[in-house]
Order: structure tokens, then sequence, then C-alpha cells
């Protein structure tokens, strides 16, 4: 199966700090919370390292662990750090023929700051990544690729999202695509409008509740159930508890028919430590999360949506792609980088039969929205 990732590509530079060097504060009445670092003050921290990330490498990386024959077209810097990104592909068996060299930014580069418990905190200078252009793109660049994966585009390199995603669907590909909350937030319209050209698109909860709103007023609500579905206590919370966002909620079966009906095929949802959903034409599928020691949580969504989309491209049971993707994501989150975690085909196949009564899916069907 011949891939194509098209995104980011960065130099990660990770600083480890022990958590009892970090303070934290956590708002009351929001969500968000702090990591408070003391001015002035010299930390030493457990360890610097460099690492190469990006979200379209990380997949590109993802996909050539699993045995696809996955390529990369990304934009660096005419510097050293983008001689480094290509050396990164070439040792991972990634085709790095339309990685395209600028003067005009340097490449990307990143500093995480992470103490081990929670998120990182990271400064970016996206550079490079900025500056995709269609007219960078090769017509012949999509022929006979199995499958398309778009990750995250920066800035004005978004605009070119709604054009890629429609030659890779004109060309026949699975188009996965993982925008991100920057171009979920400012190009909603665009986005929504791209769904039929989409076979697969990945959000987090945060991600998925920027597009209530324009959900919630639409007339067109005629894929599936809305309101039948009695919850339970017990059920997964996205379930129990919807998606809200600018004064507008929707349960979740409601919110997943509505992005169907706008003719997206395939939507996952994923909520971090809660598991992850995949809504299809079969039903509303859960699966929870593969619990590890957590040493990063970078990469961890690159992880999970590459493996999805590369199992289900090549035509692997809902249930086999969902435990697949789990069980990456929980060996890229057991590092402190986005890539070392992630598995070969033969071992991450051996892990999921190893573990796979840990990571029951449960399917509620569309016309009724009940357990199956």
């Amino acid at each position: 199966m011949r891939a194509l990732c098209v995104g980011s590509a960065m130099v990660d530079i990770i600083v480890l700090v022990a958590s009892r060097d970090v303070e934290r504060m956590t708002m009351t009445n929001a969500t968000s919370s702090f990591l408070l670092l003391e001015q002035g003050r010299k930390i030493e921290s457990e360890s610097i390292s460099t690492h190469i990330g990006g979200g379209a490498v990380n997949a590109a990386v993802s996909m050539a662990r699993l045995g696809l024959q996955a390529g990369a077209f990304v934009k660096v810097g005419d510097d050293q750090n983008g001689k480094r990104i290509l050396d990164r592909l070439a040792s991972e068996n990634v085709d790095e023929s339309n990685v395209l060299c600028t003067t005009e930014n340097p490449t990307g580069t990143a500093v995480m700051v992470s103490s081990h418990d929670r998120n990182a905190t990271i400064f970016t200078q996206r550079g490079a990544n900025t500056l995709l252009r269609m007219a960078d793109l090769p017509p012949e660049l999509m022929a006979d690729r199995d499958l398309v994966y778009i990750a995250s585009l920066s800035n004005r390199s978004a605009d070119c999202f709604v054009d890629i995603a429609r030659a890779a669907h004109s060309a026949g590909a699975f188009v996965a695509a993982n925008p991100g909350i920057r171009q979920l937030t400012s190009r909603t319209a665009s986005i929504l409008d791209s769904f039929p050209d989409i076979d697969l698109l990945a959000v987090n909860r945060v991600e998925a509740e920027t597009l209530v709103p324009a959900l919630a007023v639409s007339d067109d609500v005629s894929d599936g159930p809305r309101d039948d579905h009695v919850i339970r206590q017990d059920e997964p919370r996205l379930m129990r508890l919807g998606l809200a966002f600018g004064g507008f909620d929707l349960g979740l079966i409601d919110f997943l028919g509505r992005v169907r009906a706008r003719g997206l095929a395939n939507i996952l949802i994923t909520d971090g430590t809660e598991g992850a959903w995949l809504a299809n034409k079969d039903g509303v599928h859960f699966c929870p999360t593969l619990r590890t020691e957590v040493m990063g949580t970078a990469g961890a969504g690159d992880a999970f949506t590459s493996t999805l989309s590369a199992l289900l491209a090549s035509g692997e049971s809902v249930e086999t792609a969902l435990q697949s993707a789990a069980v990456n994501a929980a060996g890229v989150v057991s590092q402190v980088d986005t890539q070392s975690g992630l598995l070969g085909r033969t071992e991450l196949d051996a892990k999921v039969a190893e573990v796979q009564h840990r990571l029951p899916v449960t399917t509620w069907d569309w016309p009724t929205a009940k357990t199956a």
C-alpha cells in the first residue's frame, strides 16, 4: 500500500523537568491548567534531548513501520535541521523525494517542557511549515496513492487543505485528515464543506466541540437517531455528557449523525485517557485507552490516527484498527518523544493479541442507538 503524508516537519527539543520543580495552577471555573516556572531561576532538568517530529513526519514513520510504502510531502528550510529531517526519513524508509526545501523560512522547531504527569507546554516556531502552496503540489503526486494523510497545516498552508483533500479524493485515495484546533476554528466552513472528500476525520474532544455550533444550527439531520438513546451512568464520558461549545450542546449520537449527514464516512474522536470513538455506516464504536506509564503525550494523536488510517484503508476490521491504534498510541506516550514508541506491524499484532482483553470494543447501532 502506497501512502502520502502531508503537513508539518519539526525538530523537537524536549526538556524533561522533575514534577517537584514545577508549580501548577488549575482554574476552578474553567478547564485551563498552568505550569509555573520561577522567574530568573536556573532549573536542573532531568534531560534535554533533540528529536525529529511534526504531524506528517510522525505519521509517515508510523506507516512505514507498519509496512506501508510511505512518503512525506512537507517543506523544510535550507539548513542543518532540514537535513536532519531528510536523514531521519531516509533511515525510516520513508520516501523523501517530495520534501521541499526553501530559503524563505527556517525548518520548523519546537521546544517542549514536560513534567511527566501533565501535557507538555510547547514553544513553537513553525517556519517553513507555513509556506506550502498548491503550486508546490505536482499533479502526479497523488497518482497511485492508496492513502493520503493530511496532518495539521500551519497558517497559510492551511489554505491548501480543501484542494489537497479534493485532489486526493479525485485520485481514488483513502483520505484521512487530522486538521487540528487552529484549522477547525479559523476555517470551519471550508472543512465542513470538504467532508465528502474525506474518508476519515480525526479530532480530539476539544476539537470536536468547536464544530458543535455549526452543526447545531444545521438542518441536515436526516442520518440516524437523535434523541431516543437512554443514557446510562455506566457508559463512557462522552456518551453521558455529549459535546458543548459556545452555548450550544449536542448529544454524542446526535453530533456524530449530523457529521455523517454532511457526507463524512468516518469520524474519530479521541478523549485522552477516556478512550476513543469511531462513527461509520455501521454505528458508533468505542475503544478504551490502554493504560501505561506516561512519559510524554506529544505524538499520541499522530500515532493513533495514522495507525487507524493505515489499517482501515487496508481493509482491517474496525475492532482491529481501533485496538491497534490504542496500542501504538500507548507505546508513544511511554516515551518522551513522538516516534520511539511506534511499533512495527509484527510487534504491534503480537501486542494487540496480548492486551485485547483490556480493549473491548463496544458498538451502538444507528437504528436504535443501543449497545450491540
